[in-house]
């Protein structure tokens, strides 16, 4: 039963955290939720333990992933576009510049 609670869980936890990144984003937003219900419906009759542990960890690691790096972009102008920012995510490595170089 432990399983079927973490499965349960990781399922809520990620529709939880689509509808955070991508918020106001209708169309993003619905692929997100069918890719969801469409992963967890192709492995509901996984009964290897191993296995379900395998698709657990990759659930998590997706959910995170979501969480802590992914950005929404609104395009202002043909030229601009503007990051919604979030609480949460990870910006260590984020560089960005308005006039890229060019690698010799």
């Amino acid at each position: 039963m432990t399983g079927n609670r973490e499965i349960l869980k990781l399922f809520r936890s990620l529709h939880r955290t689509r509808q955070e990144v991508f918020k106001n984003d209708l169309r993003t937003l619905e692929a997100a939720r069918l890719k969801i219900n469409e992963e967890f419906k192709k492995n509901k009759e996984e009964t290897s333990s191993g296995r379900t542990a395998e698709l657990i960890k990759i659930g998590s690691d997706v959910e995170a992933i979501l969480r802590t790096s992914v950005v929404q972009g609104v395009r202002v102008n043909p030229d601009r576009m503007l990051l919604i920012l979030r609480k949460g995510l990870q910006l260590n490595d984020l560089s960005f510049t308005d006039s890229p170089t060019k690698k010799s």
